[in-house]
């Protein structure tokens, strides 16, 4: 790296050639001063000090800038400064290239392929080192989680017992993909002599550690799909518990106990080596005791649940039989001789019967719908009666001789047809004929009293 470089140069003689303008006869001060800079800028070495430039030029030009000459010092540093930057990453980017081949060289040839591990062995097997390495790291680790795995899948004494199990097995299961199998028979020796290792791992043991982790993905495969029918049926029959303790109808118990013996048939399908199998059975032992304890308390109370249903087909009866009224007297009755019945089914049923608040509660209904019967029927009566009494009061009116009856007497008796047509309700069979009776009769009144 040169003493001066041409960017401090370039600023030294910029002020020497001011300082000689237009002086010819300075052009000798001024080539002898350019050529002591050149020498700096032509020798190799650490960058010219402030006193070497001033030492220079003083004796040649001692009013020479302080200002510049330090102006170019700073120059001339920051350019050696970079200059010795890019010296040194160009050094590191080489080592680092160096290195990364050198490492790009030793992955390629320990790929694991004969054709590329055969010629390398037999010429610098030191070169196969992390295969060697990483070959009896793989051993180790397949070695350990094949135990741990074992004891954790096959003696499991809980569902996380099965998770963490699963989680070795796929471990091992990768440390043993690390192991080249036609590598087994060759360099673990020559391995095992240069570094005195104990182990031996051959073909068979390798075989029989592949089998037996097959064994257990299988064993986890199992254990997994009976845990999700363990979760399932017991998820069916702790919610069909509690819908039967919550329904409201022994229909919906029956229901509920339809689902819990569903749930129950699930849980009898779990294998029974399995671990959750095994709890299956202990669940199944008090599942299957709540079940017969209350499935003897819904046959208790089916003849309840027969008798409402009865109940309530007489009043479908009943209702059918009084909708779109009006409705003649034998109609009524017959309506109200269904809500009786349903009435007197639903009296049987005792307090202590499971569906008594139901029966109850439809048991007030129905009175109070035979109640409306009731008065429906007596209103109909009624106005029957008075339209018939209207009617034989009229056919006796029309038998008399009119010229024997004073207007007095011919006025009082259609008073009375006309008391006895006020008397028809509306709603009733007979209210659209009295309607018109009624005003005939008013208007021959009024006729007679004008």
């Amino acid at each position: 790296m040169a003493r001066l470089n041409n960017r401090a140069f370039n600023i030294l003689a910029a002020e020497v050639q001011r300082l000689c303008a237009s002086k010819p006869l300075e052009k000798v001060r001024q080539d002898i001063v350019l050529r002591r800079l050149e020498k700096f800028c032509q020798a190799e070495g650490p960058p010219v000090t402030l006193d070497e430039l001033r030492n220079t030029i003083d004796d040649i030009f001692p009013d020479f800038s302080e200002q510049v000459l330090r102006q170019a010092i700073k120059a001339n540093t920051r350019a050696s400064q970079v200059a010795s930057v890019r010296q040194k990453l160009g050094c590191l980017t080489q080592a680092t290239m160096g290195t990364a081949l050198l490492a790009a060289g030793i992955w390629v040839l320990n790929l694991p392929y004969p054709m590329v591990r055969w010629p390398v062995a037999r010429v610098a097997p030191i070169v196969l080192l992390p295969s060697y390495i990483r070959m009896d790291h793989d051993y180790r680790q397949a070695v350990s989680l094949v135990e741990q795995a074992d004891q954790l899948v096959n003696q499991a004494t809980s569902f996380d017992d099965i998770d963490l199990g699963a989680e070795k097995v796929t471990q091992a299961q990768q440390h043993l993909d690390g192991l080249p199998v036609w590598f087994l028979g060759y360099y673990p020796k020559a391995y095992c002599g240069w570094f005195g290792c104990s182990w031996r791992f051959t073909f068979d043991e390798f075989q029989e550690a592949r089998a037996a982790i097959g064994r257990m993905e299988a064993k986890v495969f199992q254990e997994q799909n009976a845990q999700a029918l363990l979760e399932a049926g017991t998820e069916e029959v702790d919610a069909a518990k509690q819908a039967y303790e919550s329904a409201p109808t022994a229909a919906a118990k029956a229901q509920a106990l339809a689902a819990w013996q569903a749930g129950m048939d699930k849980l009898n399908e779990i294998p029974a080596g399995t671990y959750a199998g095994r709890s299956a059975a202990t669940k199944l032992e008090a599942y299957r005791r709540d079940y017969e304890r209350v499935s003897g308390m819904v046959t208790g109370s089916s003849r309840t649940s027969s008798v409402i249903g009865a109940a309530k087909a007489f009043a479908q009866r009943a209702a059918a039989a009084s909708q779109n009224p009006p409705h003649p007297v034998e109609t009524w009755r017959r309506a109200a001789t269904l809500w009786q019945e349903s009435i007197r089914r639903l009296e049987d049923i005792q307090p202590e019967d499971d569906s008594y608040l139901e029966a109850q509660d439809l048991l007030a209904t129905y009175t109070s719908n035979l109640e409306e019967i009731k008065v429906r029927l007596a209103t109909e009566e009624a106005s029957v009666r008075a339209f018939e009494s209207a009617q034989r009061k009229t056919e006796q009116l029309l038998a008399l001789n009119k010229s024997q009856l004073t207007a007095n007497q011919m006025a009082s008796r259609l008073q009375g047809i006309v008391n006895d047509l006020h008397r028809v309700q509306s709603g009733t069979t007979v209210y659209s004929e009295a309607q018109e009776m009624l005003a005939s009769a008013e208007d021959k009144l009024t006729q007679l009293n004008p």
